[in-house]
C-alpha cells in the first residue's frame, strides 16, 4: 500500500485544547493532514500538565490525543499573535476550535471574519453545550455533561450512586463527531468551491448517543433505569459470576438461549413457561437470573468460555487494560502500536480503529510534539519569515 492517505493536501489550524477538539484533529492528522497545534507560550495545552501519571513530565491524557501534529506557540492576546493566527488560517483548509462560543469572536478569529479573508475556509466550532442557547456560556467537562445529558442516571447499579462511565467518552464522541462532519464539508466543497461552519456539542453528541434509551421515553413516556450490566430488552444478558472472577453472557436470541442452557445442562429452563420466549424472560428476569446464577458460579472462566465457544454463544471474560493489550486477537489487529521521539524515546500508542485497503493510516506516525517544537518551521514554511523575525517574536514572547 503506497498510496498517500486522503488528507495529505488539507491544512488545519487547531486551536482547540484539552480533550474534544484534540482528539478530533489527531483523527484527522492520521490520515495524512498537516495539523498545526497552536498553543499558549510557556503554559501550552493545559493536559500538558494534567496528572500523575506523567511520561517525561507530561501527562498520558495529552500524549494519547495528539500524535502527528505540529505545536506552534502563539500568544493569541497580543496583536502580533492574532496577525500571525489570521495569516495561518487565511491559507488553511479547516480551523478547528473549542473555546467557549464568545472567546473567538472577541479575538478577531471568528468565522465571519475568518472566511471573508478565505472562502473555502471549513470552520470547525466545538463546544460544551452548544454554540447558542440560554446555557452557550457554560462551562462543561466530560463528567457535568454526562450528568447533564442523562448518561448518569441510566449507568451503574438500580440502587446504587450516579455513576461515570470510565472514559471521557463524550469528549471522545464529540471529536469523532466533528472528524466526520469535517471531513464531509470537505467533501462538499470539491463541488461547491464553499466553505462553512460547523458546530457540535458534548451535549448534543452526548443527546444523540443516547439512541434507544431516548426514544423509550420519547415514545412510551417511560424513563429508562439503572441496570448494572443488564439489557432491558435482553435476557440473559448480563455479567455473571464465575469461581474465579466474572464473566459477560450474551444469549437473549432464542438459539443462543437454547444453547446457553444446553452448556449449563438446565434444558429444563428452556421448556419452563416462564422462560420459552423472549417476552417471557424479560418479564421474569430475576427468577431466570437466580437459577443461572447458581450454575455460572461453579465454572472457572476458561472452562465455561470453552464450552460456550463451542456452541457459538457470545461471551468474554470482564478484562482488565493489562489483558486487553494482551489479548491475542487486539494484537493480531495492531491496536498496539508505538511511535519515537528523541524525548519520549518509543512512546506506546493506541492503534487506529479503522483499517483501509488503500493506504496504511498507521505509516509514518509522529510522536505529540514538544511545546512549540514546530514554532520554527512552521512560521518559514506558512508565512516566510526569517529567522530573525522568529527569533524577535521569541524574545518578545509572542511565541
Amino acid at each position: 500500500m503506497t498510496n498517500p492517505k486522503p488528507l495529505h493536501n488539507i491544512k488545519i489550524v487547531d486551536f482547540s485544547r484539552v480533550f474534544a477538539g484534540p482528539y478530533c484533529s489527531m483523527l484527522l492528522a492520521d490520515l495524512g493532514a498537516e495539523v498545526i497545534k497552536v498553543e499558549v507560550p510557556v503554559d501550552g495545552d493545559p493536559l500538558r500538565r494534567q496528572g500523575p501519571p506523567f511520561h517525561h513530565g507530561i501527562g498520558l491524557t495529552f500524549l494519547a490525543a495528539n500524535r502527528n501534529k505540529k505545536s506552534l506557540t502563539l500568544d493569541l492576546k497580543s496583536k502580533e499573535g492574532r496577525d500571525i493566527a489570521i495569516s495561518l488560517c487565511s491559507q488553511a483548509d479547516v480551523v478547528l476550535e473549542n473555546f467557549r462560543p464568545d472567546v473567538m469572536a472577541r479575538l478577531g478569529l471568528d468565522y465571519a471574519t475568518l472566511s471573508g479573508l478565505n472562502p473555502g475556509l471549513i470552520y470547525a466550532c466545538i463546544s460544551g453545550l452548544g454554540a447558542d442557547g440560554p446555557d452557550m456560556l457554560q462551562g462543561a467537562f466530560d463528567l457535568t455533561i454526562q450528568a447533564i445529558g442523562g448518561y448518569m442516571s441510566i449507568t451503574g447499579e438500580q440502587d446504587g450512586p450516579p455513576i461515570k462511565l470510565g472514559t471521557s467518552a463524550f469528549d471522545m464522541v464529540t471529536g469523532m463527531n466533528c472528524q466526520a462532519a469535517i471531513l464531509a464539508a470537505l467533501y462538499q466543497r470539491t463541488f461547491t468551491g464553499q466553505g462553512q461552519k460547523i458546530e457540535t456539542s458534548l451535549l448534543e453528541s452526548e443527546v444523540a448517543f443516547l439512541a434507544n434509551a431516548a426514544l423509550e421515553y420519547l415514545i412510551t413516556g417511560q424513563q429508562p433505569k439503572k441496570m448494572g450490566s443488564e439489557h432491558a430488552q435482553q435476557v440473559p444478558y448480563k455479567a455473571f459470576k464465575a469461581s474465579d472472577g466474572w464473566i459477560v453472557i450474551g444469549a437473549a436470541y432464542q438459539n443462543l438461549y437454547e444453547a446457553f442452557m444446553s452448556v449449563l445442562g438446565r434444558n429444563d429452563l428452556v421448556s419452563d413457561q416462564r422462560f420459552r420466549t423472549l417476552e417471557n424472560r424479560i418479564c421474569n428476569r430475576k427468577d431466570l437470573y437466580m437459577e443461572i446464577d447458581k450454575e455460572v458460579v461453579q465454572y472457572k472462566i476458561a472452562d465455561l468460555m470453552s464450552e460456550l465457544n463451542k456452541a457459538k454463544v457470545p461471551c468474554s471474560p470482564v478484562n482488565n487494560i493489562e489483558q486487553v493489550f494482551s489479548h491475542r486477537q487486539v494484537l493480531h489487529r495492531n491496536m498496539h502500536s508505538s511511535v519515537s521521539h528523541e524525548m519520549y524515546g518509543l512512546l506506546p500508542q493506541v492503534g487506529p480503529a479503522v483499517k483501509y485497503s488503500a493506504f496504511d493510516v498507521g505509516a509514518g506516525w509522529q510522536a505529540p510534539p514538544l511545546l512549540g517544537e514546530q514554532s520554527a518551521e512552521i512560521l518559514t514554511e506558512w508565512l516566510n519569515m526569517t529567522e530573525a523575525e522568529i527569533d524577535s517574536l521569541r524574545s518578545r514572547q509572542v511565541i
